[in-house]
């Protein structure tokens, strides 16, 4: 109780310390994992495995968004009624999660493996790295179910008021894939199905450990009889409130594909390996920034159920300044040094001449980027869910997708309107965002 209830009473820099922290370390944790998972395949397998990495990753953020459709939803629900103080929903919130997560994963699971090679072929692979990106996914679709469960209880436990037991949960599961990682890869010899195999067993352990605290009955969300049968008006609203990020995730594998086969066809698989290499490299800050969302969450859903709406916008004020800051060095380094950036992940000398004028083109925007994702993840956080999928789909959908396919013609090498699309659409968006922020701060204050 004490827990929970500090969200409405805690200074709000104290709380966005303690909630944003152990997310921070978490989200950096996995993102230094995807940074020597790519390692460790890019110099054991090859540039042409880290091509179809690229290629395997928007069908891992297909089944991903699932997860994050139930998990974050839920979430941002559990705090909302935390803040109302209805915990008999509150514990039923927990339940569903687990149930409609199984059903959800075991699904995607199923159509994954029945059609995983036209999926394939459909996201930008080619006869030469086919091979690689099934043998990846293969491994992935068989342990989605660990997936969802893992990413859901996760969500759960942080606006339960546990950010460092979540932290802790991700960090086992990240030093355990990196502990297993050289041995199935170099070891065992088994390729590119190690790198799978090592992300879905750290998973397991991370579920386990995960499952232990809402099984303890001091807890005021735990597991317990009469919490797991599905609620109409539970699973309804988690899912309208996931429904942003999910659709934010559905939309970005679209663009990744769309990406791929316009560098595919403009540039080549070494074009397609040079994007995963940036994609890795800024995916490090844009998870310390989503680790400030994910702390700014339960204060803002908290705080908005309490109806303390000055507290929810000054927790918004707060997490924007900081993904500022984060992003700027983004900005720096993709624009100072992109060689080095791109020499900690291959040795490979053309894919580093390649991948040098791209990445000082996509890191040209990110000075206003975390402003964007904050906006989209406030709305998120107040149960806001129609404008939530509105800037969502603002980037992906309304500008990146006509950018990427538009561009191309305007450039005498098509290849650069490529690359130029992506700071462009993030500058419209987040023009965009700057405006329904405005009209919604007026309501919120008045």
């Amino acid at each position: 109780m004490n827990r929970t209830s500090e969200l409405g009473t805690a200074p709000i820099h104290k709380l966005l310390f303690k909630y944003a922290m152990p997310a921070i370390i978490a989200m950096t944790a996995t993102s230094l994992y995807n940074i020597v998972d790519t390692i460790y395949i890019g110099h054991g397998c090859g540039a042409l495995a880290l091509g179809a990495l690229t290629v395997a990753k928007p069908f891992m953020d297909i089944c991903a968004a699932f997860g994050s459709l139930v998990g974050v939803g839920a979430s941002s629900l559990l705090a909302i009624y935390l803040g109302e103080k209805d915990y008999e929903r509150a514990n039923r919130v927990l339940g569903n999660v687990i149930v409609l997560n199984v059903i959800l994963s075991a699904i995607v699971m199923a159509v994954g493996l029945i059609w995983l090679d036209p999926i394939l072929y459909a996201f930008g692979a080619s006869e030469d790295t086919i091979l690689y990106a099934h043998e990846y996914m293969e491994i992935i679709l068989y342990g989605n179910i660990l997936t969802h469960i893992y990413f859901g209880l996760n969500a759960l436990l942080r606006s339960a008021g546990h950010p460092r037991f979540s932290m802790t949960a991700t960090i086992v599961a990240v030093i355990l894939n990196i502990i297993l990682d050289p041995i199935f890869i170099f070891g065992m010899e088994m390729g590119v199905r190690g790198a799978a195999l090592a992300t879905v067993l750290s998973q397991a352990v991370a579920v386990i450990w995960q499952i232990t605290k809402f099984f303890d009955k001091n807890e005021l969300v735990r597991f317990h009889r009469g919490i797991w049968r599905l609620n109409r008006h539970i699973t309804s609203r988690a899912l309208a409130i996931g429904m942003s990020p999910f659709l934010y995730n559905i939309a970005h594998c679209f663009v990744v594909i769309i990406i791929n086969n316009q560098l595919k066809n403009f540039g080549g698989d070494m074009a397609i390996a040079s994007y995963g290499v940036i994609n890795r490299m800024t995916f490090i800050f844009a998870m310390i920034v989503m680790g400030l969302n994910q702390g700014m969450q339960p204060v803002a859903g908290y705080n908005y159920g309490a109806k303390q709406y000055d507290r929810v916008l000054r927790s918004f004020y707060i997490t924007c300044a900081y993904a500022t800051g984060v992003m700027a060095l983004v900005f720096v380094l993709g624009e100072c040094c992109p060689e080095v950036m791109t020499k900690i992940f291959t040795h490979d000398a053309d894919l580093i001449t390649r991948t040098t004028r791209p990445m000082r083109i996509i890191c040209s925007s990110m000075l206003i980027v975390g402003f964007q994702m904050v906006t989209g993840n406030l709305f998120t956080s107040i149960g806001k869910a129609g404008k939530s999928i509105f800037l969502s789909l603002t980037r992906q959908v309304i500008y990146l997708i006509p950018l990427t396919l538009l561009l191309p013609m305007a450039f005498a090498d098509p290849l650069d309107g490529v690359w130029w699309s992506i700071p462009v659409s993030d500058t419209l968006s987040a023009i965009t965002a700057l405006i329904v922020l405005f009209a919604s701060r007026k309501k919120l204050q008045a």
